[in-house]
């Protein structure tokens, strides 16, 4: 190798990594708050939108048939648009700021793995699929409606309840196994007591598992009607009895909702401070701020008024009389 070859390596080696960096940028790794970032978000959001307008409206048989050539030729546009967003996910995801990431193979096949980047996949697989295998156009319209879940990469509430429903695990596994063993117990007692009565509605526990889901969850739909008075008592209590199991795992998710936004804000009040500490807001500290604000969700307000608290020193001030307001802002 020349020596001017030798020299020219790095320089496309670093200028590979520039633009790596950069298409990672640009797909939102680094937060979304940069314009550019911004309209390949509004973009893929909006394409994202109409796929999934387009295929409940293909669902219906005379739009299907004076409009299919449309739907279709919407369709290989988008597959085509989201194929080559999963490939630059995957090229980039060595920028991920995670050790396990790096690895220039593993850590590609880690993010293969991941649940978002999985959520990517499915919205592409179906259209494949018809080129190996014979399936139902109807599967493939249900299928293609998967791309919705795309729209959870853009959205900091569904980002909020996937923390709080990792926050709040064992409290919901617990009540999940509490739940489980009052259906098997209330299943097996109105087996015992409705088949002798009615062999054909209550045949067996898993059909009275059903009937005490439907019962326990307050439905109701009465294909399943107990006709033994203590049939009747047992499915009374069922529906009490359900109406507090149902209510616990909302109280926690609220619970645990409303503690994932104080700690988001402590986050952001952390950041404040360290930024506020030398008495003065740089542009570059502006930035920081509001990636912070975009990364953990918080709206413009909130920010600023978690700000305001950070800078006057802990307490706010009323705008008009200038008076201290004795109010923790992060609630």
């Amino acid at each position: 190798m020349t020596p001017a070859a030798s020299a020219n390596t790095p320089r496309r080696a670093t200028r590979y990594r520039k633009v790596r960096r950069r298409v990672y940028h640009m797909l939102g790794g680094e937060g979304h708050s940069d314009p550019w970032v911004k309209l390949v978000d509004y973009a893929l959001v909006s394409l994202i939108t109409v796929n999934c307008i387009f295929s409940v409206l293909e669902s219906v048989e005379n739009l299907a048939i004076v409009h299919g050539h449309i739907f279709h030729a919407f369709d290989r546009f988008s597959v085509a648009i989201f194929s080559v967003e999963y490939v630059l996910r995957v090229w980039t995801a060595v920028e991920i700021n995670q050790p396990r990431f790096r690895h220039p193979f593993f850590g590609r096949l880690h993010f293969i793995f991941t649940p978002m980047a999985i959520v990517d996949l499915v919205a592409i697989v179906p259209f494949y699929l018809g080129f190996f295998f014979d399936v139902d156009l109807r599967a493939m319209r249900v299928l293609r409606l998967l791309r919705v879940f795309k729209l959870s990469r853009y959205s900091q509430a569904m980002g909020i309840m996937v923390d709080v429903l990792r926050q709040e695990a064992r409290s919901i596994g617990a009540m999940l196994f509490v739940f489980l063993v009052i259906l098997v117990f209330v299943s097996s007692l109105m087996y015992m007591l409705e088949h002798p009565a009615q062999p054909h509605v209550f045949a067996d526990i898993p059909s009275a598992m059903w009937w005490a889901v439907v019962t326990m969850t307050t439905l109701g739909y009465g294909d399943m009607i107990p006709a033994t008075a203590l049939g009747r008592v047992v499915g009374a209590c069922t529906a009490v009895i359900g109406v507090g199991m149902i209510a616990l795992p909302a109280g926690v998710l609220a619970s645990g909702f409303s503690e994932q936004l104080r700690q988001r804000r402590e986050e952001y009040l952390e950041t404040v401070d360290k930024v506020v500490r030398d008495g003065r807001v740089t542009r570059r500290e502006k930035r920081l701020l509001e990636e912070t604000r975009a990364a953990l969700g918080l709206t413009p307000e909130e920010a600023a008024r978690i700000l305001e608290y950070g800078v006057k020193g802990g307490q706010l001030h009323c705008p008009h009389c200038g008076e201290p307001i004795h109010r923790n802002p992060l609630g």
